[in-house]
């Protein structure tokens, strides 16, 4: 999701850029069908050292956008080694590559507001200085992360610049966050394909949502004028609990939909309260949010409609 808005920004941005992407080989491109002829996809698996390093040789940046990881924070609880080995070593091996390149790109790490965890304060204000207490092997990564980087930049002078944005959503979301179930679900129902009942998790946390294009556009400025070894917050500022995000997906339809709680939805342990002080990041780069939470869901459940016509008549089809 996050990696295709950035580039549609940057093609709107910067018209003259050459943007090259990695990708799994057997990765889905569908998200850059619209400007696959404007950007240069490069197959890379960054656990493999030689791999990612023969890719940092060939392309010699100017700019690293460090967003690939494993991200889906319940995936962390049944496969905790992959996801903490695997989101390691693929940062650890651009950082190898442009050490030995000896290149000297801007990089950005996008890091996450799960490291926070189990946040004292339901009232709490998060900044950079409020400490990490990660409840998952997701958020255990992700301060790996976060520290590997501050090593880099000390050890190497590599610079990095530290992101931790907070929750991001908006269209081409995939189905395993639960914004994006949510909405998926409900178009579903729309179109006839499922009957009009809402499978759910916990709908007590709450998030700290923004619209995916306003992040991406907080990442392009970091590059810009953020201070190498410096982290910065992103986010709204505003938390807003599961349930009330639910409640506006559903508002917005007018079918007759039940919510069931679905226990395997659960987490083993789950960050109640999160909520980010953007200050620093603000005054550093003059970012603000231009979307609403309003416009991010309704954008959200639109795309999932446009999809869903499709994903019935290929289903018929077979």
């Amino acid at each position: 999701m996050a990696g295709s808005h950035l580039a549609d920004l940057l093609l709107d941005e910067e018209p003259d850029c050459k943007i090259f992407g990695t990708k799994r080989a057997r990765s889905s491109t569908a998200n850059v069908t619209h400007i696959q002829d404007r950007i240069q996809l490069i197959d890379c698996n960054l656990t493999d050292a030689t791999n990612t390093l023969n890719l940092i040789e060939t392309v010699r940046p100017d700019f690293v956008f460090h967003l690939a990881a494993h991200s889906f924070v319940q995936d962390s609880w049944r496969c905790p080694q992959t996801n903490l080995v695997d989101n390691t070593v693929m940062q650890l091996n651009l950082l190898e590559a442009i050490r030995h390149t000896k290149i000297e790109p801007v990089m950005q790490v996008a890091l996450s507001s799960e490291q926070y965890g189990n946040v004292e304060s339901t009232d709490a204000f998060i900044d950079e200085s409020y400490p990490f207490r990660p409840l998952s092997p997701y958020a255990v990564s992700k301060v790996t992360q976060d520290m590997l980087a501050y090593q880099y930049f000390k050890s190497y002078g590599i610079k990095v610049i530290r992101t931790r944005a907070f929750n991001h959503d908006g269209p081409r979301r995939t189905e395993m966050f639960a914004t994006s179930n949510f909405a998926k679900q409900i178009a579903e129902i729309e179109a006839g394909l499922k009957p009009p009942v809402v499978h759910v998790g916990n709908l007590k946390p709450k998030r700290d949502f923004s619209d995916v294009r306003d992040i991406v556009r907080a990442y392009w400025l970091a590059v810009q004028h953020g201070v190498a070894g410096e982290d910065y917050i992103i986010a709204s500022g505003t938390s807003r609990s599961i349930d009330e995000m639910l409640n506006y997906l559903l508002s917005q339809s007018s079918a007759r939909i039940e919510v069931k709680p679905d226990p395997a939805r659960d987490r083993p342990s789950d960050v109640m309260v999160l909520r980010g002080n953007s200050s620093k990041f603000r005054k550093q780069t003059g970012w603000e949010p231009r979307y609403t939470f309003e416009q991010t869901m309704t954008d959200l459940l639109n795309w999932w409609r446009s999809k869903i016509p499709r994903a019935a008549a290929e289903r018929v089809r077979s």
